[in-house]
């Protein structure tokens, strides 16, 4: 019997409408196009790319921030499209965020106490004894002590800010986290304590990780799967193991191409074999073929013309590039499976 995702993206669309110098709609900006994830229940979905991919699009329009020009997400029994971004308290309790910036994430003018009781104020009859007593509890779960709960966030360090914000989001006991970029503006060492903070909590409570990323390294170190961004399009998903370690798409490769070597000739023949075009007009090259066409050091000229559908991938997964089409020599591919999917 499989088991129903607890999120399902199906085909999300997200379209942003500018407007002009009179106020009216002017063109549209595709940032999403036809995504297709699922993260279970305790799963940990890594989700990267570039700046501009539509990482954070699709991680706002799960939150209810941006609205979805098309398509569904399931959340547990909740169509979430259907909803806009009027949430009901069942579900607001259920979805919680962590944001990249922890110096503007956190209200200056409040308390620890009162940022991490919040939630539980608004959505539960707790009373304030009982709110105060549950703050106590999260800040342990975090690394943190009683005595932060008066102090206010320009108290404290950029790795600890971040613990609060873990803190608060934790606070309802929420099925599924939505973290976006959660570590990019700390420091090395300080990224790897939150990240481990995060592992430990996903495992010990059992809550779903949405984690939107730019760097592999670090999405492989704490993802279940990890799916592949470009320009609006998801273009490889798969175990984190085998994206890292066995990248189908040429872009993935690129993308692990990009993290820095130890070796300085390694890193200095690397950069000289493969470099990472800068991106053109993202309008004009995905509306026809391959939207990484003309980056691509393979492209073949049905990439110019023609989409490529998904195709598995050995080790599971799908992506979708060309190159992995039965037809194409030396590949042996095989009838791609839901199940392939969503182990």
């Amino acid at each position: 019997m499989t088991v129903r995702p607890l999120l399902e993206i199906t085909d999300l669309s997200v379209t942003y409408w500018g407007r002009s110098l009179l106020g009216l709609r002017g063109k549209p900006f595709f940032a999403v196009k036809g995504a297709n994830l699922a993260i279970r229940a305790g799963e940990t979905l890594g989700l990267v790319g570039e700046s501009g991919s539509g990482k954070s699009s699709i991680a706002n329009t799960v939150l209810g921030l941006v609205p979805a020009s098309s398509g569904s997400i399931r959340f547990g029994d909740h169509d979430l499209v259907a909803m806009k971004t009027r949430y009901p308290s069942e579900v607001r309790n259920q979805i919680q965020a962590v944001f990249q910036d922890p110096y503007s994430s956190l209200n200056p003018s409040m308390t620890v106490e009162g940022i991490v009781t919040e939630p539980l104020r608004v959505h539960t009859n707790m009373n304030k004894a009982e709110r105060r007593e549950r703050a106590i509890e999260l800040l342990k779960l975090v690394s943190l002590q009683e005595e932060h709960l008066s102090r206010h966030p320009h108290q404290f360090s950029g790795g600890q800010r971040q613990r609060i914000a873990i803190a608060s989001a934790l606070a309802l006991r929420p099925k599924l986290i939505v973290l976006d970029e959660p570590v990019s503006a700390l420091d090395v060492s300080t990224q790897n304590q939150i990240i481990n903070l995060l592992y430990e909590r996903r495992d010990a409570l059992g809550i779903a990780y949405l984690l939107i990323a730019h760097d592999l390294a670090l999405v492989h170190h704490i993802s279940d799967r990890i799916a592949v961004m470009y320009l609006g399009h998801i273009v490889e998903e798969g175990p984190s193991d085998r994206v890292y370690k066995n990248p189908a798409h040429p872009y993935t490769k690129a993308l692990l191409d990009a993290v820095p070597l130890l070796d300085p000739d390694r890193q200095r023949a690397r950069r000289e074999s493969r470099k990472l075009q800068p991106a053109l007009d993202t309008q004009r090259v995905a509306d026809v073929g391959c939207p990484y066409k003309n980056r691509c050091p393979m492209a073949m000229p049905r990439c110019q013309t023609d989409m490529p559908p998904e195709y598995p991938v050995a080790g599971g997964g799908v992506a979708n590039c060309f190159l992995l089409a039965p037809e194409v020599e030396g590949h042996h591919a095989t009838k791609p499976s839901r199940e392939k999917r969503i182990p």
